[in-house]
């Protein structure tokens, strides 16, 4: 890496930790600069504005969450143990990952809900390349047999992502010490559904 990358590096890892806590409308590139000791100017030499910075750290919160939550998921046999092994590691996942928040991405579908621009259509982006991840992971489990072959595919990932902002919600705001608990029961009952499709 240059040293261009390696300050890159190092400002997008602590601006992720600063977006998990506050949002990505907390932080400034003026703030961030502060924080990382470095001029105003220099940081728009790395991201050019306050969007590209956002995005920039978007992008970084994704790969954070393949290295923490996809990669040792999909070390786990296709199918329903694949799916299982995503979603047990998609709870809760920051903190496995060194973030001293949430998920910035969760927090920023709320955040940017009923914004416009393009840091708005990066999240939903992003959350759409995730929503094909679950689908695909479930239609394998569904072509091994695991799920009913009648599964409304669409249906199970919107009671999926459902169950995830709960969980994130009850978690993180509410600060429920029974929300991992309470989500796992949720999606034990939504396999035992799914497995169940044929017999409605």
């Amino acid at each position: 890496m240059t040293k261009s990358d390696t300050t890159r590096a190092r400002l997008l890892a602590r601006g992720l930790d600063t977006v998990s806590v506050g949002g990505l409308g907390g932080l400034t590139l003026g703030r961030l600069a502060q924080a990382s000791g470095m001029s105003k100017s220099g940081l728009y030499a790395h991201f050019g504005s306050k969007e590209q910075l956002q995005i920039a750290l978007l992008d970084e919160a994704t790969r954070a969450a393949d290295r923490a939550v996809v990669a040792p998921a999909m070390a786990s046999p296709e199918g329903l143990p694949r799916l299982r092994a995503l979603v047990e590691g998609w709870l809760g996942w920051p903190p496995r990952a060194g973030l001293g928040g949430g998920c910035p991405i969760a927090a920023a579908l709320f955040e940017l809900d009923d914004m416009a621009g393009e840091v708005r259509e990066h999240v939903a982006a992003l959350e759409g390349r995730w929503r094909a991840l679950l689908a695909d992971l479930t239609q394998q489990a569904v072509a091994l047999g695991h799920l009913c072959g009648d599964l409304d595919v669409d249906q199970f990932v919107f009671e999926l992502c459902g169950l995830y902002l709960s969980h994130h919600a009850s978690s993180r705001f509410l600060r429920d010490p029974a929300a991992l608990v309470r989500a796992r029961t949720a999606f034990a009952a939504l396999i035992e559904r799914a497995q169940g499709a044929q017999a409605r």
